[in-house]
């Protein structure tokens, strides 16, 4: 396993980190995502990252029994605070009082004094971003949050932050969530210009875009059974924008890429996403200790020019790049 700072922060997190947004507590049981994460242990990967929403706040609460009794020095904990945990009004959103409320939550369920990093998990256009921004700083103060990061914020919404941390003495956000893969490149043009001014380093999701960049799904075939696309819990919805002949027909010529590597789909996939040096850490999921085995093998992959324009070249327009595609709803769900 191969480390990277987070940002310009002293921080040192595995360039692999395990994710359990669709898996822990939803379409794994127990045993299964605790196979995971000892899998995930054993290949080196150190980083860890949750939210509060995930599974309804049963992914946490996996994650802290499947990670028990490891060196907690040894681990670095993220999770993220935003969208709704409960019924109440106050219950979602940027807030002092929901942040306030979700971190202590968060750290019952995992089973920790403090989280390494504390993300926002959207943007909240009905909280003043001072507020936010001085309980994110508050959290740290008080030892239950190391740093602070966010998720899904556009450009200006980051430079705000930045500007608010300096002007009031704030702890500075270190860190962004975004989705970025092969297909889904809208933070490019904005967000990491701005993120590599400022320190800020990218940990990204969906780096296998939900699964197609495994290629899988075919072109002019049924969607594999039990696959992420057949989902009912929230996985198809993220993954349809990519069911199409054309774009899948694509993907399956990326395949003599990989092949010409010695690598898997999936591999070269994660390795694209660690060729940019904004990115900190690349997320992985998992439903089989054995895919996580197969991730990991991305880890210190270094891809040179000619193969990331056979990439282009390859997708060509399929390719999603629009910062405006990054949005947070305009008002608390």
């Amino acid at each position: 396993m191969e480390f990277r700072n987070l940002g310009r922060s002293g921080l040192k997190i595995s360039e692999i980190a395990y994710g359990n947004w669709l898996t822990h507590g939803s379409q794994v049981e127990e045993d299964a995502a605790r196979a995971c994460v000892r899998a995930a242990l054993d290949e080196g990967i150190t980083t860890f990252d949750t939210a509060d929403v995930y599974a309804g706040t049963r992914a946490e609460d996996v994650l802290g029994r499947a990670l028990k009794g490891q060196r907690r020095e040894g681990l670095e904990i993220f999770t993220k605070v935003y969208w709704p945990t409960g019924p109440g009004a106050n219950d979602r959103g940027l807030s002092r009082k929901h942040i306030s409320e979700s971190i202590n939550g968060s750290l019952r369920r995992l089973g920790t004094d403090y989280v390494d990093l504390y993300q926002a998990h959207r943007f909240d256009y009905e909280t003043p971003l001072e507020e936010t921004m001085r309980a994110f700083d508050d959290l740290v103060r008080q030892g239950k949050v190391l740093y602070v990061g966010v998720s899904e914020w556009r450009a200006e919404q980051i430079e705000r932050a930045l500007k608010i941390a300096d002007e009031m003495g704030f702890d500075r956000i270190v860190s962004s969530q975004p989705q970025y893969s092969m297909l889904w490149r809208v933070i490019e043009g904005e967000v990491v210009p701005l993120c590599e001014r400022e320190g800020v380093g990218q940990i990204v999701w969906s780096p296998i875009a939900q699964g197609v960049l495994t290629g899988k799904y075919k072109p002019g075939r049924p969607l594999p059974e039990g696959s992420r696309a057949t989902d009912d819990k929230g996985g198809a919805d993220m993954i349809k924008r990519y069911l199409n002949d054309d774009l899948l027909t694509r993907v399956q010529n990326l395949k003599p890429v990989a092949d010409d590597l010695g690598l898997s789909m999936a591999q070269l996939a994660i390795a694209w996403t660690l060729q940019n040096p904004n990115v900190s850490a690349a997320i992985v999921g998992a439903s089989r200790p054995e895919q996580v085995t197969d991730n990991v093998k991305a880890a210190g992959v270094k891809l040179d020019a000619d193969v990331l324009k056979r990439i282009d070249d390859v997708l060509g327009d399929s390719v999603i790049r629009d910062p405006d595609k990054t949005a947070s709803p305009s008002r608390r769900p």
